[in-house]
């Protein structure tokens, strides 16, 4: 399946005779079969044509529209594949040992994957990271034993804090990184961070929604007001995974630098700029195509993108039995 991603300003996306079309002003065209089309991500002011929306909806192309810096406004998707009867056993196992098991599971995987990065990246730029890898190591047992979500979060909260000083201290030079920062993020390294995490969970969104699943009703996060809690859920094993580790390329492999980059005065936020974000896109869409062989249930390679959507089903059938054991998180190694 193809992910259409139009940052061009002044594109047209049209459909004609089965292929979704983009013009790219009066010479230049792009078409791709409507069958082989997953989602469309829009980073400009694109127009698309009431045609092209109605077929995606029909199909259940999702679109999906960010501005031009990469910050997320919002999506179009379909409802056809509401499942209603998986919806009520979702909600219902919600504050159940169902959650608490499932939380454990998910973050578990999370500080395993976190250190895994932070070692393959230390090896490479020869730097220690032994000390936060002990009490990364250490917060991961605790939360084996945890008898809480709200103790579970604290934890992994702890590891998050000493994964981040690692790839301060394993981060290329030239780019300036003192941990996470959000809304807006105070650094060049932070930005791609966001953007990758906002495309990322947008993806699973979609994924979630494929299966029948509420990305609002989440078992681990806090509900918040308009905030998909179960998207946030299924996107923590990821991370590390797949942005993390795909910011790293592209920092400490010279393929962005700062000029790639906008700052923003008035907010003082870092914003990749046209050729950045051209860069990024292409970085990201090649990460998601590459074939892994991470999960345990499968004996096969498969992409990143089919990796997600095979453990999307692993939990929609954790779901359907109501047992949290079924699920396993993607394990680095």
């Amino acid at each position: 399946m193809s992910y259409l991603f139009v940052n061009a300003h002044g594109a047209s996306i049209n459909y004609d005779s089965n292929y979704v079309v983009v013009k790219y002003g009066q010479e230049s065209e792009r078409k791709i079969p409507v069958e082989n089309l997953e989602a469309i991500y829009i980073f400009t002011s694109a127009q698309i044509t009431s045609q092209c929306v109605v077929q995606c909806l029909k199909r259940g192309i999702n679109i999906s529209y960010y501005s031009k810096s990469g910050a997320y406004f919002g999506r179009l998707h379909s409802t056809s594949h509401v499942n209603v009867k998986r919806q009520r056993k979702q909600a219902a196992l919600a504050d159940t040992e169902f959650s608490l098991e499932l939380a454990r599971n998910i973050l578990c995987g999370k500080i395993h994957n976190q250190k895994i990065v932070l070692k393959r990246y230390a090896r490479n730029s020869q730097k220690d990271v032994t000390d936060l890898q002990i009490k990364m190591q250490q917060s991961l047992n605790k939360i084996q034993s945890c008898h809480t979500i709200s103790e579970m979060m604290g934890y992994e909260g702890n590891a998050a804090r000493l994964y981040f000083e690692g790839l301060r201290r394993v981060v290329h030079e030239e780019f300036d990184f003192d941990g996470r920062s959000r809304r807006p993020p105070k650094d060049e390294f932070n930005s791609m961070l966001s953007l990758g995490y906002s495309i990322l969970m947008n993806e699973i969104y979609g994924k979630l929604e494929n299966k029948g699943l509420h990305p609002y009703f989440g078992f681990m996060h806090s509900d918040r007001e308009n905030h998909p809690t179960l998207a946030s859920d299924m996107m923590e094993e990821w991370r590390a995974t797949i942005v993390d580790a795909m910011v790293m390329s592209l920092v400490n492999g010279n393929e962005i630098h700062k000029k790639h980059f906008e700052h923003d005065t008035d907010s003082p936020g870092y914003y990749l700029n046209k050729d950045g974000l051209n860069i990024f896109l292409h970085k990201f869409e090649g990460k998601m195509k590459t074939a892994v062989q991470y999960l345990d249930y499968i004996d096969y390679p498969a992409s990143f993108r089919q990796s997600i959507d095979l453990q999307i089903n692993e939990l929609a059938k954790a779901v359907d039995e109501g047992d949290a054991s079924l699920y396993h998180p993607i394990w680095l190694r």
